[in-house]
């Protein structure tokens, strides 16, 4: 888990008001996010456009770094809500890779050190369980319910990415839960550490 900002000798919003003076300290904000966001839309997408979409993510914030609200000192909000509205583009790529899932649980991995093999097969296999519950969800809902789940934010800074209330927030992640929970016949295929965050 990435450390939050206020653990961070320079905050993100202060790195974000010096690059708008100092162009490459907006580097540093690459440093620290761009392999989250990356995990994030490989589990949504796959790795094939992953890489891409959070060059293109980091490219729209640099773009628009004069607007960024510099009372919160955390932008990964910020950064999810755009690589979640890019995703969004990809919503047919993101449903048939779930329908893969489906029929191909385990695909082949490259062959790497043998805990990254064994991680991703692992990996692979909880998302073939839930591969039918995602592909039923909305659009919206299935934004927040990945944004905590894969994404670790709060409601809160979910509201802030998708720029909607919490309690909108709310009620799609109650109805995104009831959803899964109804597809997976009330278990939960997640590791042990990502349960709450799927059934609490």
């Amino acid at each position: 888990m990435t450390a939050p900002p206020t653990a961070r000798s320079v905050l993100d919003s202060d790195l974000i008001a010096e690059s708008r003076g100092r162009p490459e300290a907006f580097a540093t904000l690459f440093d620290r996010y761009a392999a989250m966001l990356y995990r994030y839309v490989s589990r949504r997408l796959g790795p094939e456009v992953a890489e891409d979409l959070v060059g293109e993510t980091f490219l729209i914030a640099f773009g628009r770094r004069d607007h960024y609200d510099l009372a919160y000192p955390d932008a990964r909000p910020w950064l999810f809500g755009i690589v979640t509205k890019l995703v969004s583009r990809h919503h047919r790529a993101e449903a048939a890779r779930y329908r893969a899932l489906m029929r191909n649980p385990v695909d082949a991995v490259v062959e790497g050190h043998a805990e990254q093999v064994a991680s991703e097969v692992t990996a692979r296999a909880s998302r073939s369980v839930l591969a039918p519950a995602l592909a039923g969800l909305s659009q919206g809902d299935r934004d927040v319910l990945l944004l905590i789940a894969w994404g670790d934010l709060s409601y809160e800074e979910v509201a802030h990415a998708l720029g909607i209330p919490i309690g909108t927030v709310r009620s799609r992640l109650n109805r995104a839960r009831r959803k899964v929970r109804a597809v997976l016949g009330d278990t939960n295929p997640m590791h042990e550490q990502e349960e709450d965050r799927w059934t609490s």
